[in-house]
C-alpha cells in the first residue's frame, strides 16, 4: 500500500513538473503597419492602376541600343550580382537542411572491442561461472563485435521543425528578391553612368567650341593692340581665359576616363572604350514618359519591399520555433543488428540478434534561461523586421514621390536654362561685333563668353539630371528586374 501511494505521488509530481516545464511566454504583439497613401501627391504624372511603367521590361524602357548592350553585359558579368546568386544557393541549401531534420536519421554502425574485467568483481565472478555454450566458458578477455542499423527521429509535435523549414523557405525567397533588387540598382547605375558619359562628351565639345571663340577673340585683340586700340592687359586677359578653358578640357577628359572605367567595372571587365551615341544628339534626347501607377503597387513591384515582407514572415516563424523549445520534445530511437564476442558467431541466429526501440519525452525544467533568452531575441528580431518593413515601404514611397517632383521641376528648369543659353549665344555675337567696332571693351566680351560657357555646361547637367531622374523613377517604381 505504501509503495502504491509513493508511485501515485511520483506520477503527480512528474505531471506538475511537466506542466511547469511546458509553460511558455506569449510572443510580443506587433503594431499594425500604417496604410500606404492613395497617391504620390503630384499631378504631373499619370497615376492609374492599369498604367505602370514598372511593368515594362528594361529592354523596352531604354531606347538607346548601345545602352541596352551595356546593360546586357553587366547582367551577365557583374561580380556583385554573381555574389548574390551564390547567396541564393546558400539559402536553397538551408531549406534542404531544415527539410532533412523532419526525417529520421538512419545510419549503419560497425564496431569491434575487447573488455577485461577484474576476476574479483561481480561481473568477473559471474562471467567465470557462466557457460556461453554447454562446456564452453565465457572468454576472458571478452570480445565485442557489432554490426547494426540505427535510426533516430524527433517527432515534430509542436511544428517546431516545420516552422523552421518554412522560415528557411521565406528567407530563400527573400534572397531571390534581394537578387532582383541588385538587378534594378545595377541597371540604374549603368544607365546613370552612360548618360553621365554622354553629358561629359557634350561638355567637352562645348569647351572646344568655346576655346575656338576665345582664340579668335585673342587674335582680334592682338590686332587691335598693334593698331593701338587695345592694351597688353587685354591680350593677357584673353590668353588667361584660353588657358583656363584648355585646363577645363583636360579635367573633363579625366572625368570621361573615370566614367568609362566605372562602366567597365560594372560590366566586370578591364578598361576598354565604351561604345556610345554621338554627343551632338545629347541635348535632343527626351526622357521616357513615366506612368507611376498607384502607391499600393509598390508592395508588389519593389523587390526590396517584398524582401522585407518575406523577412518579416520568417522572423514570425522564428518566434514560433523559439516558443516551441519550452514544450516537451519526443524522440524515438531504434536499432537492429547482430552482436557477438566472436566474429564467427555474428550469423548465429537468434542468439546474435540485437534490437531496441525507445521513446524519450523530455521537457526543460531548471535551466531555461538560455531558452528564454533565445525566445526574447527572436521576439526582438521580429520587431526589427516589422520596423524594417515599414521603413522600406516609407522609403519606397518617398523615393518615387521625390523623383516625380524632380522630373516636373527639372523640365521647367531646363526650359528656362535653354532660353538663357539662347540669349547668351546671341549676346556673344553682339559683344564680338561691338568689340570690333570699339564700342565695348574686352572685359564685357570675356564675361559674356564665360557666362555662356557656364550656362551651356549647366544646361548639359540639367539634361543629364532629367535622363537620370527618368532612370531613377523606373528603378524606384520597381522596374527592371522582370
Amino acid at each position: 500500500m505504501y509503495k502504491f501511494k509513493s508511485y501515485q505521488y511520483s506520477i503527480a509530481l512528474s505531471a506538475c513538473l511537466m506542466v511547469a516545464g511546458c509553460k511558455a511566454p506569449a510572443p510580443e504583439t506587433t503594431t499594425t503597419s500604417t496604410p500606404v497613401p492613395e497617391s504620390f501627391g503630384t499631378t504631373a504624372q499619370i497615376q492609374d492602376a492599369n498604367n505602370n511603367t514598372a511593368t515594362l521590361a528594361w529592354k523596352d524602357y531604354f531606347k538607346d541600343q548601345n545602352l541596352v548592350e551595356l546593360i546586357d553585359v553587366a547582367l551577365k558579368n557583374n561580380q556583385e550580382l554573381n555574389i548574390t546568386l551564390q547567396e541564393i544557393e546558400i539559402a536553397k541549401n538551408d531549406i534542404r537542411v531544415k527539410k532533412g531534420l523532419l526525417l529520421p536519421t538512419v545510419g549503419v554502425r560497425a564496431g569491434a572491442g575487447v573488455e577485461k574485467v577484474g576476476r574479483y568483481t561481480s561481473q568477473g565472478a559471474g562471467d567465470a561461472n557462466t557457460d556461453i555454450k554447454p562446456g564452453v566458458k565465457t572468454p576472458d578477455p571478452l570480445g565485442d563485435f557489432t554490426i547494426s542499423a540505427y535510426a533516430n527521429w524527433e517527432v515534430d509535435i509542436w511544428k517546431k521543425l516545420r516552422n523552421s523549414k518554412k522560415a528557411a523557405l521565406n528567407r530563400y525567397l527573400a534572397t531571390v528578391e534581394g537578387k532582383n533588387f541588385v538587378i534594378t540598382n545595377l541597371i540604374a547605375e549603368v544607365a546613370d553612368s552612360y548618360y553621365e558619359l554622354l553629358a561629359l562628351d557634350t561638355q567637352l565639345d562645348i569647351v572646344k567650341q568655346t576655346i575656338k571663340l576665345q582664340t579668335n577673340a585673342l587674335e582680334i585683340v592682338k590686332i587691335q593692340k598693334q593698331a593701338a586700340r587695345a592694351t597688353e592687359l587685354g591680350v593677357k586677359k584673353f590668353e588667361a581665359e584660353v588657358l583656363t578653358s584648355k585646363s577645363l578640357e583636360f579635367g573633363i577628359l579625366q572625368q570621361i576616363k573615370e566614367t568609362e572605367n566605372k562602366i567597365n567595372f560594372l560590366l566586370g571587365r578591364y578598361p576598354q572604350e565604351i561604345k556610345r551615341t554621338n554627343a551632338n544628339n545629347f541635348l535632343s534626347l527626351l526622357p521616357t514618359v513615366v506612368s507611376s501607377g498607384i502607391p499600393s503597387q509598390l508592395l508588389a513591384n519593389r523587390p526590396d519591399v517584398k524582401q522585407a515582407e518575406l523577412e518579416l514572415v520568417a522572423s514570425k516563424l522564428d518566434v514560433k520555433v523559439a516558443r516551441a523549445e519550452f514544450y516537451p520534445s519526443l524522440n524515438i530511437s531504434a536499432a537492429i543488428g547482430v552482436q557477438a564476442f566472436k566474429p564467427s558467431y555474428l550469423l548465429t541466429f537468434p542468439e546474435s540478434l540485437l534490437y531496441s526501440l525507445a521513446g524519450d519525452l523530455a521537457a526543460p525544467l531548471i535551466n531555461r534561461n538560455a531558452i528564454k533568452a533565445e525566445f526574447a531575441s527572436a521576439n526582438a528580431r521580429q520587431l526589427q523586421a516589422l520596423y524594417n518593413y515599414d521603413r522600406t515601404i516609407l522609403n519606397a514611397y518617398l523615393e518615387v514621390s521625390n523623383q516625380l517632383s524632380k522630373i516636373e521641376n527639372l523640365q521647367k528648369g531646363y526650359d528656362l536654362k535653354s532660353q538663357q543659353v539662347d540669349a547668351l549665344n546671341t549676346s556673344i555675337d553682339v559683344s564680338n561685333d561691338l568689340f570690333k567696332s570699339a564700342r565695348v571693351d574686352y572685359f564685357e566680351v570675356l564675361m559674356t563668353q564665360r557666362d555662356a560657357l557656364e550656362a551651356k555646361l549647366e544646361l548639359v547637367d540639367t539634361k543629364k539630371e532629367q535622363l537620370n531622374a527618368a532612370v531613377h523613377v523606373y528603378r524606384d517604381l520597381g522596374g527592371g528586374w522582370k
